[in-house]
């Protein structure tokens, strides 16, 4: 997003989009080609991380007047974007017979952006409200 784009819904922010996509894209990627046994821990765990991500940014996009409010939305994010990376490190590492690791690796990479973006928007909201 260019600088001097006003922000007016919580899905001109970029990493909103972003994280959104990725998403979608671990949900119909992913998720469906990891083994049954798994459903219940892995699966469960990556599908709730990944789905948490847009999901706090939009809440906390919400509460944008409050500075620590969205950043406390942004802090848990955050944690579900990690919580995301190691799930996927363990699908990249442990079931690559079932997914592309190259695919997977590339997941991580866009997740690491993802966490880095939120990171900045956490520390300089201030000047966007």
């Amino acid at each position: 997003m260019e600088n001097n784009t006003k922000i007016k819904s919580y899905t001109d922010l970029d990493v909103y989009q972003r994280s959104y996509k990725l998403s979608i894209i671990v949900c119909t990627k992913v998720i469906v080609k990891m083994p049954k046994e798994e459903k219940f821990d892995l699966v469960d765990q990556l599908r709730r991380s990944s789905k948490a991500i847009p999901r706090l940014i939009a809440e906390g996009f919400g509460k944008r007047t409050q500075k620590k409010g969205f950043q406390k939305y942004l802090f848990d994010a955050i944690s579900e974007n990690n919580e995301t990376i190691v799930s996927l490190c363990h699908v990249r590492d442990i079931y690559h017979e079932y997914i592309n690791p190259k695919s997977t690796q590339k997941l991580i990479d866009e997740y690491e952006i993802t966490g880095k973006q939120m990171y900045k928007l956490k520390q300089t909201w201030d000047k966007f409200s």
